[in-house]
């Protein structure tokens, strides 16, 4: 019987192996083709015959990549910062205060979450444009400032912090934001990572709308940079230049859910004990 465990329990470990191997290789053989030459690309294998930093060069030549960078990371990053804040502060109210028409606000928010973005785009853009926002950070941060999706997460998770913890610090004579920030906060640091991966790669990787509001080369976004020189020709075609702007696009949000994959699994688990 243990024999037979152990080989069913190896067995399980070969199927998982085999299906992570699977799911890598595409993004394995991304980042190898960068270093290959255009000769090279079409080929299977993921080890470069004749190393080349050429595809790197070409795009690091005919790109502001450095600058997109700059604009991309500082806009994820207020776009999170945003979001945690408010959504943390919504989400509180949501699952902790009660007042009249909160169940109301809280079956709001699940239903923007079923709003496709495409039928909120045209009256934003007019948005945008009313406030003179255009060609602006501004035009890339403030629709993104609050996430119908971590207050709901917020707020789920915050209804499995024990009331008595909540209510004794009440009784100290804390405030609701002193107790948001200071006693909640730290309790959930899962739900906060999870919903600052979330949204930090939703913002990084956004290109719709940074194409419609930004047409300022030194305001563009890393994507739609990357976007434009897949499309406007400065690639001549070459597959391996094309890649390796996609390498650089994809390397920051890989190596954030590297850093914090325990805290997004734990969070995600969590998040739906209590309705």
């Amino acid at each position: 019987m243990g024999q037979l465990r152990e080989l069913s329990r190896l067995l399980l470990y070969a199927v998982l192996l085999a299906g992570g191997l699977i799911f890598l290789y595409p993004f394995l053989w991304m980042v190898a083709a960068t270093f290959k030459p255009e000769v090279e690309i079409p080929s299977l294998g993921l080890v470069p015959h004749n190393w080349t930093l050429a595809s790197y060069r070409m795009v690091l030549e005919r790109t502001p990549i450095g600058r997109s960078f700059f604009n991309s990371l500082f806009v994820a990053l207020t776009i999170t910062v945003s979001v945690l804040v408010f959504g943390s502060m919504i989400g509180y109210a949501l699952s902790r205060l009660r007042f009249r028409g909160g169940e109301l606000i809280f079956g709001v928010v699940l239903f923007t979450m079923m709003v496709p973005f495409q039928l909120t785009l045209i009256p934003t853009y007019v948005l945008m444009v009313k406030f003179r926002w255009v060609d602006t950070y501004l035009a890339l941060i403030v629709p993104g400032m609050v996430s119908a999706f971590g207050i709901f997460l917020f707020r789920q998770f915050f209804r499995s912090i024990p009331q008595d913890l909540i209510d004794a610090a009440r009784i100290d004579g804390c405030g609701e934001l002193t107790i948001l920030f200071r006693i909640v906060w730290p309790l959930a640091r899962p739900a906060m990572v999870t919903v600052g991966i979330l949204t930090f790669m939703a913002s990084w990787n956004e290109v719709l709308w940074p194409l419609i509001v930004i047409r300022e080369p030194k305001l563009m976004t890393m994507p739609q940079v990357v976007a434009l020189f897949a499309v406007s020709g400065r690639s001549e075609a070459l597959l391996g230049p094309k890649l390796a702007a996609a390498t650089l696009l994809a390397v920051p949000i890989l190596l954030a859910y590297v850093f914090f994959q325990r805290y997004f699994i734990e969070s995600m688990a969590r998040a739906g004990l209590k309705g």
